[in-house]
């Protein structure tokens, strides 16, 4: 239909015509209140943020001398977090000398992994970072 005539109509109707596809040969156009139809989509992109499921990264610090009964506290809280679906950054954390104790770091890591195995996965493997090393855990 021409667009003049559609307009008429429209404003007989009192709505507008309101372009509903553009990128369409050719384009697809309606008659509609606009201020309705602006609204209708607000309510949708709000109804899709709320649907959204947003996690956040929680961290858990370890160092190299930590104990395993310390250890097994530090895994329950790290299956609490990924049972909310939260990633979990752990890090490894060296004071002073403590930089030489890598091998006890790395045996420590392993053992996490170990650990939360049947919950986790690992999404970062062990990156060193100055006096650092971090892994991320995500739920599986």
């Amino acid at each position: 239909m021409p667009i003049e005539e559609a307009l008429r109509i429209a404003g007989e109707e009192s709505l507008d015509l309101v372009e509903v596809s553009p990128d369409a040969n050719p384009p697809v156009c309606k008659i509609m209140d606009f201020g309705k139809y602006k609204y209708e989509l607000t309510k949708k992109k709000q109804d899709a943020k709320r649907k959204q499921k947003t996690s956040q990264i929680k961290e858990i610090k370890v160092r190299p001398k930590t104990g395993d009964h310390d250890l097994e506290t530090k895994v329950r809280h790290i299956e609490k977090f990924l049972s909310k679906n939260d990633k979990v950054k752990v890090t490894m954390f060296f004071r002073g000398r403590e930089v030489i104790l890598k091998e006890q770091a790395n045996t420590i890591l392993e053992k996490i992994v170990t650990m939360t195995a049947e919950f986790a996965q690992v999404e970062q493997l062990p990156k060193y970072e100055g006096r650092f090393i971090t892994m991320l855990l995500g739920p599986k």
